[in-house]
């Protein structure tokens, strides 16, 4: 879930410059077997954390794949070649722009959905369509998904409209000839909807099995708990967007034969950002990208998708709690838990259903020093991928 959110690397700049973090005690990983990795967002201003965190760990990543969520496709894929461009990552970490739709949601059904059921407090890109709202630089929702609005990335502070393009070819294209070229070892990280995924369990049968993981930020397990945030109750923390905005998608998703699949979501609420933690970010380095994440990172949502990119790539040190668990989804669009998972034990799940990693709690100290770091000392560019 983000807000309304490869070469290789040795990154060693942050060890070298900022000893004071205990990320140093969680060395990367060996540079002799590098894991791959392509993410699929709905990329926002400053949800370049995401790729941030796999890079400093010696990842290489493949790819972004871009997908409708709480924008469409073309916007959020947009926001990722921009925050490429200014980090100056664009010439080895490639965009693919997913599918402007989900398999079935569209802005009519989602909108009726909650005539029938009441209205969520996040519609993320089902929201009815604001023009006055786009104005002042909020990514575009409902009406044409091929629209773009250039004032989300004009007024955003330290931004600005992207010079690069995508790569030739769709998301769900990209990532099935990345795992026929690379068995077994590349993991798939989706932190908005999972149309672009289920797009490609279906487009190989093969897909799924040989990746080598899919980490999913998603899968709120009660939809009527809310979290207090001062005197604030928030119910929209657990609004599951990500798997709302595409129901089916989600149960493909969550049904194939994955090696394993993690999912990220009560577990990622824990992390949010005050004034003095977005102050500290530039104070400690002054550069492009903390200098965007203060502007533009709000005080009062969390830290989602960078938890789940935390969870992937440093498990052990940041991982308190997970339980093994059968999932499904709700895909009976006139029940009032449409798009949500419904967990069970082995002795009364329904058949067909597999076996999921439920990340119960994380260590909200650790999540906070790796966003810090990776932040602060980002690699000044391509060069620094290869060490």
């Amino acid at each position: 879930m983000s807000w309304p959110r490869y070469p290789f690397l040795f990154f060693v700049l942050g060890l070298l410059l900022f000893p004071g973090s205990s990320l140093q005690n969680s060395s990367p990983r060996s540079t002799t077997s590098q894991p791959k990795i392509i993410l699929d967002n709905d990329w926002n201003p400053t949800a370049f954390i995401a790729f941030l965190l796999p890079l400093y760990y010696n990842y290489t990543v493949l790819g972004l794949a871009s997908d409708t969520a709480n924008s469409w496709a073309l916007q959020t894929g947009l926001h990722a070649l921009a925050s490429l461009e200014i980090a100056s990552l664009s010439s080895c970490i490639p965009v693919y722009k997913g599918s402007d739709y989900p398999l079935l949601q569209t802005a009519h059904t989602f909108q009726t959905y909650e005539f029938l059921h009441g209205e969520l407090p996040w519609k993320g890109v089902f929201a009815k369509e604001n023009t006055t709202n786009e104005k002042l630089g909020n990514d575009p929702t409902s009406g044409d998904p091929r629209r773009v609005v250039k004032e989300a990335f004009t007024t955003k502070g330290y931004y600005g409209y992207p010079n690069v393009s995508f790569a030739e070819g769709s998301a769900a294209e990209f990532m099935v000839k990345a795992v026929r070229e690379n068995p077994g070892q590349v993991s798939i990280f989706s932190a908005g909807a999972l149309t672009n995924v289920a797009l490609a369990v279906r487009l190989d049968e093969d897909f799924a099995k040989n990746t080598a993981g899919l980490y999913i930020m998603g899968g709120y397990v009660d939809r009527f708990m809310e979290q207090a945030i001062g005197d604030v109750l928030r119910a929209d923390l657990v609004s599951d967007i990500n798997f709302i905005v595409d129901p089916e998608a989600t149960k493909i998703a969550l049904t194939a034969d994955f090696p394993n699949i993690t999912l990220v979501a009560n577990s990622a609420n824990g992390v949010i950002p005050n004034q003095a933690f977005l102050n500290e970010l530039v104070a400690v380095n002054d550069n492009p990208l903390s200098r965007l994440v203060r502007a533009n990172q709000p005080t009062y949502l969390p830290f989602w998708d960078e938890t789940a990119a935390a969870v992937m790539v440093d498990r052990k040190a940041v991982v308190l709690d997970e339980v093994e668990v059968y999932v499904d989804v709700d895909t009976s669009y006139h029940s009032p838990f449409y798009g949500y998972i419904r967990p069970y034990q082995a002795a009364l799940m329904p058949p067909g259903l597999r076996k999921v990693k439920y990340i119960n709690a994380v260590n909200n100290t650790k999540v906070a020093e790796m966003i810090k770091t990776v932040v602060q000392f980002p690699p000044k560019g391509c060069a620094d991928l290869h060490g």
